[in-house]
C-alpha cells in the first residue's frame, strides 16, 4: 500500500527541525529579550510592556514563587482573560521551573474544582471578576495560595484606578466573594523585586503545561506538554512562517484567549520568538470595540476561529480598516467555512490560511503554506518533522483519495494524559497519536478533514464532549435518560442539542436549559432540547448518538 504521509519535505514546507535546539521555553524568552529588549512585547488597553519589562516582571514573579514554599514541578493555575498580567504570570511560572495550568475563566465551580484537583495545582493567579467561582470550591482543592488581580492592575495611575473602579462599582462586573488569605498578584511582583531569582535547572522533558482537553471522549484530561513538545511546535510553525513574518516588527492580534492552546502557541509563544508585538484583546465578543481597537494599530497577522472572522466581517467598520500592513489570517480550532474564507479574501485582500491541530499535539499538525493564493478547503500539509498516516477500520493504511483515521507522529505529540495511563494508552500507539478524525489526502499531499471525532461537538473552536453534558443533564431529578449531540449552526459551527426521556412530564425545555446553565460554561449549554419516548440503543444498552444525529 502506498504511504501517503510525508517524510521528506518539498519546497512547499520548511526543512526538518531540531526539537532540542533549546533546553526550555525560557531559553527562547532570554534570546528574544537579548535581541528585542526595548521593543514592545505586549499591548493591552493602550498600555505596552517591552521585552525587557516582561523579563524583569517574570523574574520577579518566579522569585516570589520560589521563595514562598513552591518548588520546581509544582502546578500553578492561571485563570484570566487576555491581560498584560497573563504573560507575566505565565513566564514567571515557567522561569521558576513550574508547570502552567491554563483555566478557562468562564468555568463553573464544578468544572474549576475538577481541573484544580486533577492537576494538583498548588496556587492560582486569578482575576477578581471570577473569584466568586473559586470561592465556592477552593476549600475542596489543594490550592495553598490565591493571587488576585484586577483587570486594569498593570495600567498606570490614574487610569488604573478609574478602570478598576468602573468595572467593580459602576458596571458591577465583580460578584462578591470571600477568599480569606488571598494575596494581591501585584504585591507578589513587588515582593519578588526584593528577592533573588536563581534559575533552576529546567530540562526539555520537564512539563511546561498541563493543558486541559476532553481528549477524544469523556471527562476533561490534562495533556502533558513538555518544554520539548512546545519548542518543537514553535520550530515547526516558525519554520513555515519565517518567510512572511518580519521579526521585531509585525503586530499580531491576539483575540483568541491565551488559555486556549491555539492562541498560546500561535500568538503568545510564536510572536515572542519573532520579537513581534502582541495586541491582547480582552473582550473580543465586543465586536464594535474590537474593530475600534484595530483602527489604532498597523496589524499584520490575525489568528482566529471561523466565528471570529465571520463576526468581524459582519461588524460595521471592519471593511473600512487599513489592510495595507496585513499579511494573513490564520484559521484553526474549528473548520473554516468557504463563504467566510472567500469574503475574508475579498475584504482584506489576503488568503485565510487554515490549519489543523489538537491540544495533544501542542497543537499544530498541518497548515496551508503562506504562499497559497486562494482558500483551498484543505487543512494543509504536515508541518516539518511530522508524519501523518491514514488508517482504515482494519488498521491498514489507505491510498490517495481514500478516507481513514488521521494518525500523527512527531516531536510535538504530548507525553500523555496526566495521571491517566489507560486514557493515554487509548490514544497513543507505538509513538503515533490516533486523533479520531477522519481525513483524506490528495495527490499533492494536502490533507482534508472529512469527518470529526465521532461524538465530539465543536462550538466556536471549543471541544464539547457529550458525556459531560449528559452527566450534568442527568443530575436533574426529572431526567430519565439523556443523549447530547452537535447540530449545525451558522455562527458557531455547531451547538449542543439534548434528547431527553422524562421521568416527569412536567419537565420543560426552559427548566433543562436553566439547570444546565447552572453547571456548565456558556458555550456548553444546550441550545435545543427534544423530548422523546425512548432513545435508540445497541443490544447492550449503549445509546446510539449516531442515530440521533442521522
Amino acid at each position: 500500500m502506498e504511504k501517503i504521509w510525508l517524510n521528506h519535505y518539498d519546497s512547499r514546507v520548511a526543512p526538518e527541525i531540531d526539537p532540542d535546539r533549546y533546553a526550555s521555553i525560557i531559553d527562547i524568552l532570554d534570546e528574544s529579550v537579548a535581541k528585542y529588549g526595548d521593543k514592545t512585547a505586549y499591548i493591552n488597553m493602550g498600555q505596552t510592556i517591552s521585552f525587557s519589562e516582561l523579563d524583569s516582571l517574570s523574574r520577579q514573579f518566579a522569585a516570589y514563587l520560589m521563595n514562598n514554599g513552591f518548588k520546581p514541578g509544582d502546578a500553578i493555575a492561571i485563570m484570566m482573560p487576555n491581560l498584560l498580567q497573563y504573560p507575566v504570570a505565565l513566564f514567571g511560572i515557567l522561569r521558576a521551573g513550574m508547570t502552567v495550568v491554563n483555566v478557562n475563566p468562564l468555568y463553573t465551580a464544578r468544572e474549576l474544582k475538577h481541573q484544580l484537583n486533577d492537576s494538583q495545582a498548588k496556587a492560582i493567579v486569578i482575576v477578581e471578576n471570577f473569584a466568586h467561582t473559586l470561592d465556592k470550591v477552593v476549600a475542596d482543592t489543594g490550592i495553598q495560595e490565591v493571587l488576585l488581580t484586577s483587570l486594569a492592575d498593570m495600567l498606570p495611575a490614574p487610569k488604573r484606578w478609574v478602570v478598576n473602579f468602573v468595572v467593580k462599582h459602576v458596571k458591577k462586573m465583580v460578584p462578591s466573594y470571600s477568599l480569606s488569605g488571598a494575596k494581591s498578584f501585584m504585591s507578589a511582583l513587588k515582593a519578588g523585586e526584593k528577592l533573588t531569582y536563581e534559575r533552576p535547572e529546567i530540562n526539555n522533558q520537564d512539563l511546561a503545561f498541563l493543558q486541559y482537553t476532553g481528549g477524544t471522549t469523556g471527562v476533561s484530561k490534562g495533556a502533558m506538554l513538555t518544554h520539548r513538545n512546545m519548542i518543537a511546535n514553535l520550530e515547526q510553525v516558525s519554520g513555515l512562517l519565517s518567510t512572511v513574518i518580519t521579526p521585531g516588527k509585525d503586530l499580531v492580534v491576539t483575540a483568541l484567549p491565551l488559555y486556549h492552546i491555539f492562541a498560546l502557541l500561535a500568538n503568545c509563544l510564536l510572536f515572542l520568538k519573532f520579537g513581534c508585538p502582541n495586541l491582547l484583546i480582552t473582550n473580543p465578543k465586543d465586536m464594535p470595540g474590537f474593530v475600534k481597537e484595530l483602527e489604532k494599530y498597523p496589524f499584520a497577522i490575525l489568528p482566529g476561529v471561523n466565528t471570529l472572522f465571520n463576526g468581524l466581517l459582519n461588524t460595521p467598520g471592519f471593511s473600512d480598516l487599513d489592510f495595507s500592513n496585513f499579511k494573513f489570517g490564520l484559521g484553526g480550532g474549528m473548520a473554516v467555512q468557504r463563504p467566510v474564507a472567500e469574503k475574508w479574501q475579498k475584504v482584506t485582500g489576503t488568503v485565510l490560511l487554515e490549519g489543523y491541530g489538537l491540544t495533544e499535539c501542542s497543537p499544530v499538525v498541518a497548515v496551508n503554506p503562506p504562499q497559497l493564493e486562494a482558500y483551498k478547503g484543505a487543512i494543509g500539509l504536515p508541518v516539518p518533522s511530522t508524519d501523518i498516516m491514514l488508517i482504515d477500520d482494519n488498521g491498514n493504511e489507505v491510498g490517495v483519495g481514500e478516507s481513514g483515521e488521521l494518525w500523527v507522529k512527531g516531536p510535538q505529540v504530548m507525553k500523555g494524559y496526566y495521571n491517566r495511563p489507560e486514557a493515554s494508552d487509548e490514544i497513543l500507539k507505538d509513538g503515533w497519536l490516533a486523533t479520531g478524525d477522519i481525513a483524506r489526502c490528495d495527490e499533492e499531499g494536502y490533507f482534508y478533514i472529512v469527518d470529526r471525532k465521532k461524538d465530539m461537538i465543536l462550538v466556536s473552536g471549543f471541544n464539547v464532549f457529550p458525556n459531560e453534558i449528559e452527566e450534568v443533564a442527568a443530575m436533574h431529578d426529572a431526567v430519565l435518560e439523556v443523549a447530547a449531540i452537535g447540530v449545525p449552526h451558522d455562527v458557531s459551527g455547531e451547538v449542543v442539542k439534548l434528547f431527553i426521556v422524562r421521568k416527569d412530564d412536567s419537565l420543560t425545555v426552559e427548566a433543562v436549559i436553566s439547570h444546565c446553565r447552572t453547571h456548565l460554561t456558556g458555550y456548553k449549554v444546550p441550545k435545543h432540547v427534544e423530548f422523546k419516548e425512548e432513545l435508540p440503543k445497541t443490544n447492550v444498552g449503549k445509546i446510539l448518538r449516531r442515530e440521533l444525529r442521522d
